[in-house]
């Protein structure tokens, strides 16, 4: 696995003007049939709940990804995970439409299979002028209706769940990405092992697994 840390230390801090990201267009033509749902995996009653706010076009968010599945496969009877959107579109120009995409993904139960193969092959589009038909090649490839998501790709009820979405995190304090909360409270850390540490005390208060963190480390902002 890559280590996420260096990636990070260079990415993760980032400020934006929010009217880049609301430059696109949306449609109220494609809403017909969308419902606003929410997508936690592992137990959505779990007393520990972890929520990361995440841009699909953002370097380290994709090299977390393995971080978060470790998470998931050793606790994932014992924690509730959202994934939350956060894309920073003045400086990644496809997070918005990729966010759109898992979103209409989502409306045909398949937000987290298109969720990880975006962040899969994110190095494979990233740098591409137009993103669409790569979007287009993951819905096929997840055996979704293509035409519908093509569709609502573009509804604006989505669009207003991602925006709604970014706002949030922006009350919350977020500046870049991934941030994680656990249990409410926004996640320092300066390593893997003291990522996963402050999950597993979360998890089994009763030991001390996790690493002290320094007021001054503010990786996962």
């Amino acid at each position: 696995m890559k280590n996420p840390w260096v990636i990070i230390a260079v990415f993760t801090v980032v400020l934006f003007g929010g009217a880049i990201w609301l430059s696109g267009q949306a449609s109220t033509s494609s809403n017909e049939g969308v419902e606003i749902k929410s997508y936690v995996k592992g137990n959505p009653d779990a007393t520990v709940k972890l929520v990361e706010y995440s841009d699909f076009q953002c370097p380290a968010c994709a090299a977390f990804q393995p971080v978060v599945k470790t998470v998931l496969d050793e606790y994932g009877d014992q924690i509730s995970f959202e994934y939350k959107h956060f894309p920073l579109s003045n400086i990644h120009p496809h997070a918005l439409a990729v966010a759109m995409a898992v979103e209409a993904a989502g409306q045909q139960g398949k937000f987290y299979e298109f969720h990880d193969r975006v962040f899969e092959t994110q190095s494979e589009w990233s740098g591409l002028a137009v993103i669409n038909p790569t979007l287009i090649s993951i819905a096929e490839e997840l055996g979704l209706n293509v035409e519908q998501f093509k569709d609502q790709m573009r509804s604006s009820v989505l669009r207003d769940k991602v925006k709604s979405e970014f706002d949030e995190g922006r009350g919350l304090g977020v500046t870049g990405t991934p941030t994680f909360f656990l249990n409410g409270q926004k996640m320092q850390y300066d390593s893997y092992e003291a990522f996963l540490g402050q999950i597993a005390d979360a998890v089994n208060p009763n030991t001390t697994s996790s690493e002290v963190v320094g007021e001054d480390v503010k990786f996962g902002l």
